[in-house]
């Protein structure tokens, strides 16, 4: 078994609604969890200990909101070895 320990210090959110950040953040938490849970995590572990991990961009569908964002970044950090999130990933 893989442990993974991951630290997220600062999570900088571009062009998100101030009043969603704290759903952006909560998704992402609850996402991750998840994902590394279901061995998404040995991808992530492949990496090796990095300082910074850039998500890149992530494009939502229209109405698609907080939840969907911190799903679909989830899916970013947890690497190609997750399941899709809802939002999209060019």
């Amino acid at each position: 078994m893989t442990r993974v320990v991951l630290h997220i210090d600062r999570l900088v959110l571009r062009g998100v609604d101030p009043a969603d950040a704290r759903q952006v953040a909560g998704a992402l938490q609850a996402e991750l969890g998840r994902l590394l849970g279901a061995d998404a995590g040995a991808a992530l572990a492949a990496n090796g200990n990095r300082a910074v991990l850039r998500a890149g961009r992530v494009t939502l569908a229209p109405g698609e909101h907080g939840q969907a964002l911190g799903h679909a970044v989830a899916a970013r950090i947890a690497g190609p070895a997750a399941p899709a999130a809802s939002g999209r990933l060019p």
